[in-house]
């Protein structure tokens, strides 16, 4: 008899539990996937007022006082971004819920004025934020939370980009390399799964990609794949080797965040004139899809890396997810062909190996790469996996945990 009570208590505690999460990861998913919606409704009206008004891009240095502006004047002047949230998910660090309007509003103006910043990691914080605010409203022990950040996090990412299946993953995968969050799967999978839907159902959709000139794996192109992939992983190492130190170089050049930031707009908008191309502005969606389609220039995946690296260093916002996806595409396009790859199939695979060597999320990457593009599975798994090894621990979150080794089965 105490069997058979003991049974039916431990599968009434998990149907409980499950329906609890249901209800709760639903709440999250509807709630930021309508904001989402008004994230990308508001960027996509200041992309279409950047390229209609290119005028508009003198004023980026003096945007940029006003972003420190509001930093300084309601969060702090050394705000961490989206390494809060990652460490928010391994520590009892909080994030504040105005983290979700301050990344909101600056990265709109950052993308209105010209600046080179992403969509989805001022995503990662919005929904990392206005999780943690749930998380506290529905009153949740402190383990619960951490599910709630990513929860949200998986939320806005998904409905932000439209793959809700690599965004349920991500979020469980990006706080500690090599170990995954497996607790968090069904609320992420469910938030990610409403979110996706509500973004959809509101304007929110990811570009088409079609690739060209697509081969049959085999040993000649999977070993092209490999040094396709090598050098991806060299480029993601530099990308974050840049964003990481030009941050350092700025703050040494100028401790005073209202003159670093002037500065570094100044010098985006003079390199924006030599250049005569406003092509690496903003997320450069449209150059992706076009790398996809097999065009980019030799050098745009180099001047991707230094606009990012510039903008973000400086203190205008965003995110560097889309801007690792321009970078990995272009560079792949260009190099492609000359190893014998199709520039449209190379311009897919660098897209997710650079993804996956600054991320350190295979599984997303792999994940990210189906979802996108579908059938030539065999190429991104190879890719993926040659990536994320040799692109040792660097990543572009400062918080993120290297919880195991990638070259031998240990704990680091």
């Amino acid at each position: 008899m105490k069997f058979i009570k003991a049974f039916f208590k431990h599968i009434f505690n998990r149907i409980w539990r499950l329906l609890r999460w249901i209800i709760f990861a639903s709440v999250t998913g509807v709630i930021l996937g309508l904001v989402a919606a008004a994230f990308n409704f508001c960027l996509t009206e200041a992309v279409t007022l950047r390229e209609t008004n290119v005028g508009i891009a003198i004023f980026l240095p003096i945007v940029g006082l006003l972003i420190v502006y509001l930093y300084n004047k309601f969060s702090n002047a050394q705000d961490k971004g989206t390494n809060l949230v990652l460490s928010s998910i391994n520590s009892d660090e909080h994030i504040p819920l105005r983290m979700a309007p301050l990344i909101f509003i600056s990265t709109v103006l950052t993308q209105m004025f010209g600046g080179s910043a992403g969509r989805e990691g001022a995503a990662l914080q919005i929904g990392g934020s206005i999780g943690n605010y749930l998380g506290n409203w529905f009153k949740l022990d402190s383990k619960d939370k951490k599910v709630f950040i990513m929860s949200g996090m998986s939320a806005a990412f998904s409905a932000i980009f439209g793959t809700p299946v690599a965004a349920a993953i991500f979020s469980i995968e990006v706080g500690s390399v090599g170990i995954m969050q497996y607790s968090a799967l069904v609320p992420c999978t469910i938030s990610s799964l409403v979110a996706s839907s509500i973004g959809k159902s509101l304007g929110c959709e990811s570009p088409n990609y079609l690739i060209k000139g697509l081969t049959e794996f085999n040993l000649l192109t999977g070993g092209k794949t490999i040094l396709l992939a090598c050098l991806c992983a060299g480029i993601s190492v530099i990308f974050c080797i840049m964003l990481h130190s030009f941050g350092k170089v700025f703050k040494t050049f100028s401790p005073n965040p209202y003159e670093r930031v002037f500065f570094g707009g100044t010098v985006i908008l003079c390199i924006t004139l030599l250049l005569g191309t406003t092509r690496y502005s903003g997320t450069g969606i449209e150059v992706i899809v076009s790398a996809i389609g097999g065009t980019a220039r030799n050098t745009d995946f180099f001047w991707k890396m230094l606009f990012t690296a510039i903008t973000l260093a400086c203190g205008y916002k965003g995110g560097e997810i889309i801007p690792s996806f321009f970078v990995g595409a272009t560079f792949g396009c260009v190099i492609a062909p000359v190893l014998g790859l199709s520039s449209s199939l190379g311009a897919a695979i660098g897209m997710v190996s650079v993804f996956c060597g600054v991320t350190n999320c295979p599984i997303a990457s792999l994940l990210i790469a189906l979802e996108l593009f579908g059938k030539p599975i065999l190429y991104f798994l190879l890719a993926i996996a040659i990536s994320y090894m040799l692109s040792g621990y660097y990543s572009l979150y400062k918080t993120q945990i290297i919880a195991v080794s990638k070259y031998k089965k240990r704990i680091c």
